[in-house]
C-alpha cells in the first residue's frame, strides 16, 4: 500500500518525503539528552582519584591566593627607597641640577666627556648603596678568604696529581728495574750454561769459581747436603747479578773466545773483536 501511494505521487513529493524519512531516521540514532544513557551515568570511583582532584584544586587556590597577596601586597620601605633610586639613576641630570647648570656655564654638554680635552669619564661614577649589616671591608674581607681557599685547593689538587705522577713513575721504576733484573738473570743462567759446557769440552772438572756453573735442578737425596753446602757459599757471597755476569762473560771471551749474545765462538781474539759488538747486551741491541 504505501509503496503505491509513494508512486503516485510526483517526483517533488517523493523527494520530500525520503529528506522526512532520512532526518527521522538521524534523529533516531542520537541519544537524548533526558535518556537513561545521559541520567544513569556511573561516575568514576576508582580510589585516589577524588583525592587527586582535591590536591589539584587545592593548589590551584593556593596559586590563585599568592597572585593575589603579591598584587595586593604593600611594598617595604626599603622597596620603596629603591624604586625610587632606581627610577633616579635612569634619568638624567636636567638643568633644575645645580652642579649639572653651573657645568652648563663652563661649556660642559650633555653626552660630552669631562675634562679640557675631553679624556674623562661620560657616564657618571655609578652608585653602589650597602644594604648590608656587615661593617666597612667585609666583603673585601670575604673576596680574599675566597680567593685564598681556591688557591689552596688549588695547590692540593696539584700536589696530588704530582704525587700520583711521582708514584706512576716509581711503580714504573720499578718494573723497569724488575724486568731488567729476570734479563740479567737469565743472562746469567745462559752464560753459567755455556761456560760448563765450553769446560767440559776442554777437559775442565772444576770450575774457576763455584758460581761459574749451574747448578743441576733434580738432585739426587744423596747430594743433599752438599747442596746446603752450595746454597751456604752462594748465601755468602756479597757478589750482585750484574757484577757475575760481567766477570763470567770476561772469562768466557778471554778463555773460550765465546759470545753470549752473538751465541759464536770465534777463533781469535782479533776475531771476536771486529766481529763483535761489544761485552753487553745493550751492545747487541
Amino acid at each position: 500500500m504505501r509503496s503505491a501511494r509513494f508512486a503516485a505521487l510526483n517526483r517533488g513529493e517523493q523527494r520530500a518525503v525520503r529528506y522526512y524519512s532520512h532526518m527521522k531516521l538521524n534523529m533516531a540514532e542520537e541519544e537524548d539528552y533526558m535518556s537513561d544513557s545521559f541520567i544513569n551515568v556511573q561516575e568514576d570511583i576508582r580510589p585516589g582519584l577524588p583525592m587527586l582532584r582535591q590536591i589539584r584544586e587545592a593548589r590551584r587556590k593556593e596559586e590563585k591566593q599568592q597572585e593575589a597577596n603579591l598584587k595586593n601586597r604593600q611594598k617595604t620601605l626599603k622597596e620603596e627607597e629603591q624604586e625610587r633610586r632606581d627610577i633616579g639613576l635612569k634619568n638624567a641630570l636636567g638643568c633644575e641640577n645645580k652642579g649639572f647648570a653651573l657645568l652648563q656655564k663652563m661649556g660642559y654638554k650633555s653626552g660630552q666627556a669631562l675634562g679640557k680635552s675631553g679624556g674623562g669619564i661620560v657616564e657618571p661614577i655609578p652608585l653602589n648603596i650597602k644594604t648590608g649589616k656587615s661593617g666597612i671591608g667585609h666583603e673585601a674581607s670575604l673576596k680574599r678568604k675566597a680567593e685564598e681557599k681556591l688557591e689552596s685547593y688549588r695547590k692540593k689538587i696539584h700536589m696530588k696529581n704530582q704525587a700520583e705522577e711521582k708514584a706512576a713513575e716509581q711503580f714504573r721504576m720499578r718494573l723497569k728495574n724488575k724486568q731488567d733484573e729476570m734479563k740479567l738473570e737469565g743472562d746469567l743462567r745462559r752464560s753459567q750454561r755455556a761456560c760448563q759446557q765450553l769446560d767440559v769440552q776442554k777437559n775442565i772438572q772444576v770450575p774457576r769459581e763455584a758460581w761459574y756453573w749451574l747448578r743441576l735442578e733434580e738432585e739426587t737425596e744423596e747430594d743433599e747436603e752438599e747442596k746446603e753446602q752450595d746454597e751456604d757459599e752462594y748465601k755468602s757471597e756479597d757478589l750482585s747479578v750484574l757484577e757475575k755476569l760481567q766477570i763470567l762473560t770476561s772469562y768466557l771471551r778471554e778463555e773460550h773466545l765465546y759470545c753470549i749474545w752473538c751465541g759464536t765462538a770465534y777463533e781469535d781474539k782479533e776475531d771476536l773483536s771486529s766481529n763483535c759488538p761489544g761485552p753487553t747486551s745493550a751492545d747487541h741491541d
